[in-house]
């Protein structure tokens, strides 16, 4: 019985979606919870997979093409239809055998097996000119208009799948690899690597060499159903040359070895060494572009997982799990030498402190990344939008050290999540925003006008590997304790593992940043426009302060204390608002009145 495939809803708001990609074709057989066509809305891009096992009998909504929620967009048969497809097809292709076969019996027969790489190549140079299909440079979200060519995995003259990634793009937005629309051979590449593209420019041009039978439906496929065998002579030829041909893959190794899960693919394609994604895509079925991408920023091996996914497909979860066992492991092997390096200090001397080895980067010119670049615009266009300066109070937060240490263990347990410092900073500030709004607001100095913020959209800075990012935790005012933990926790993994929408790091009404997780006491961090304050945690460190006892006066102590830093905007909040606002935050933690919170 055919089933319907219809657009789903990709979010509270969103009422249509469009069609950027479809993985299966009419006639293609297709398994249950496959990737069956991409989606894309305002909200975010992303699969949508079969919703049962058949063959795609009809595609309704077309490429480009937009459909509203619940609409249909293909229909999966049983396999009845899809056979009747090819033979239609077939049909007609066998017609005109009759005239191009006289053509090739005179010449080809004779001259090919000397001749036949350079008559082809002749060929197909202007052919590929000619009727090669272009790649052009795809949008990637509603206001992007341009694109960075970061990385090309393919070069001139390599052959490719349909579907299989040609490039890797970068945008304000987002970072992802830009599939193959053909099968065919990379002919030529226009944007270089490192060069910027306007949406909709072509990027490269593949020509259809074993795929020309489609394109040209009638003529063209008998032509090439003789020369056909030969590609397979030429296959073979290699062949015999398959040990020069690795030995100079052996020089670049370097490079695939920094992202191998991406680019061994192709390039073990031939060799059908471990780790091809040709043999992945065999054996483990389909492999989506963001996995691919997921392994390579994790460094996990594809060919060493054993998919979880409908027919042995390896899933994005296989990969996060595989990268966590790996860093459990490398934490026990660093942990295990250590008692070992203290053993050796002869009795009576003093072991030398360790080197930290230099990094790599000494002595480099690089180019900027444009995550690094756009960071720097930015904070540059801060300091010159607005009149910053900072204000800086003490806290004693040793309630809440204790409150923190007689409850982690349960709160661990409980909510699945470490309960560290920046929760209860977060809480004790989301609820000062409340009373002092002049710090949750914006100004327009063009209309002369100022809005204060009815909610607390909580922008978390979160320290990763391409740069400083600030996704936004909506209606955290609305929270407890717990819940910003898990939603703190949540945004700065989605964060470093690439899994975040634009929606993710829009809308920020107020941020916080923890400078103090990597030990520093305070900073003076930039305004996160078009926001008017940030806070700066620092780091929670013991020493001897003065104390007031009720019985004995004024004694030394030892207590937890930090620093809170806020930076704020003068042309709107002044001295006293800051202020006031951060003897609220710092009330609040010294009162320490968190119990019902942590259900002690």
């Amino acid at each position: 019985m055919p089933v319907s495939v219809t657009m789903p809803r990709l979010g509270e708001s969103v009422t249509e979606g469009t069609v950027t990609r479809w993985l299966k074709q009419e006639g293609d057989h297709v398994e249950a919870d496959e990737p069956l066509l991409e989606v894309s809305t305002d909200k975010v891009d992303t699969e949508i997979p079969s919703p049962a096992a058949g063959v795609l009998t009809r595609i309704v909504v077309q490429e480009d093409e937009t459909a509203e929620v619940g609409a249909e967009l293909a229909v999966i048969g049983d396999g009845s239809e899809g056979g009747a497809a090819p033979a239609a097809e077939s049909a007609p292709a066998a017609e005109p055998a009759a005239e191009p076969e006289e053509e090739p019996a005179a010449e080809p027969e004779a001259v090919q097996p000397a001749e036949e790489p350079a008559a082809q190549a002749q060929q197909e140079a202007p052919a590929g000119a000619a009727e090669g299909t272009a790649v052009k440079m795809p949008a990637l979200g509603e206001s992007v208009t341009e694109g960075t060519v970061t990385r090309w995995l393919k070069q001139v003259g390599d052959s490719i799948e349909a579907d299989e990634p040609l490039l890797e793009v970068s945008t304000d937005k987002v970072d992802t690899e830009i599939p193959s629309p053909v099968s065919g051979t990379l002919l030529e590449i226009k944007v270089a690597e490192d060069e910027i593209a306007q949406v909709g420019a072509d990027l490269a041009v593949i020509g259809v060499a074993g795929g020309a039978p489609k394109a040209a439906p009638a003529p063209a496929p008998q032509p090439k159903a003789e020369p056909q065998p030969q590609p397979q002579p030429k296959a073979a030829a290699p062949a015999p040359a398959p040990a020069p041909a690795p030995q100079p893959k052996a020089e670049p190794e370097p490079q695939p070895a920094a992202a191998a899960p991406v680019s061994a693919g192709p390039a073990t394609n031939v060799t059908a060494a471990g780790g091809n994604g040709k043999v992945e895509a065999e054996d483990a079925g389909y492999v989506t572009p963001l996995v691919r991408k997921l392994a390579a920023e994790h460094g996990v091996s594809l060919s060493s997982l054993a998919g979880t996914g409908v027919g042995g497909r390896i899933r994005k979860q296989d990969v996060l799990d595989a990268a966590a066992k790996a860093k459990a492991a490398a934490e026990a092997a660093k942990a295990a030498p250590a008692p070992a390096a203290a053993a050796p200090a002869p009795a009576g001397t003093t072991a030398a402190a360790p080197k930290a080895a230099p990094s790599p980067l000494r002595g480099q010119t690089q180019k900027l990344t444009r995550m690094r670049a756009l960071i720097a615009r930015r904070m540059v266009e801060s300091l010159q939008i607005s009149a910053q300066l900072t204000t800086v109070v003490e806290v004693d937060v040793t309630r809440v050290a204790k409150l923190r240490d007689k409850a982690k263990a349960q709160f661990l347990a409980t909510h699945g999540v470490k309960l560290s410092f920046l929760p209860f900073f977060a809480l004790a500030a989301v609820e000062a925003l409340r009373v002092h709004p002049v710090v949750n607001s914006s100004i327009d100095v063009e209309a002369g006008t100022v809005t204060y913020h009815d909610v607390e959209h909580l922008g978390m800075a979160v320290d990763s590997d391409k740069g400083l990012i600030v996704p936004v935790i909506k209606n955290a005012g609305d929270l407890n304790l717990a819940g910003l933990a898990k939603r703190i926790a949540d945004v700065a993994d989605r964060t470093r593992s690439n899994k975040l929408s634009p929606d993710d790091i829009a809308g920020g009404t107020f941020t916080l940043t923890n400078t103090g997780s990597r030990g520093a006491l305070f900073d003076t961090p930039i305004i996160n426009q078009p926001q008017v304050a940030i806070l700066g945690t620092g780091a929670v460190v013991k020493r001897a302060v003065v104390v007031s006892d009720p019985d004995l006066g004024e004694i030394i102590a030892p207590r937890s204390m930090v620093y809170l830093a806020l930076s704020y905007d003068h042309r709107i909040v002044d001295g006293a608002d800051a202020a006031r606002f951060l003897t609220t935050v710092k009330e609040r933690l010294e009162a320490g009145h968190f119990e019902a919170d942590l259900g002690l």
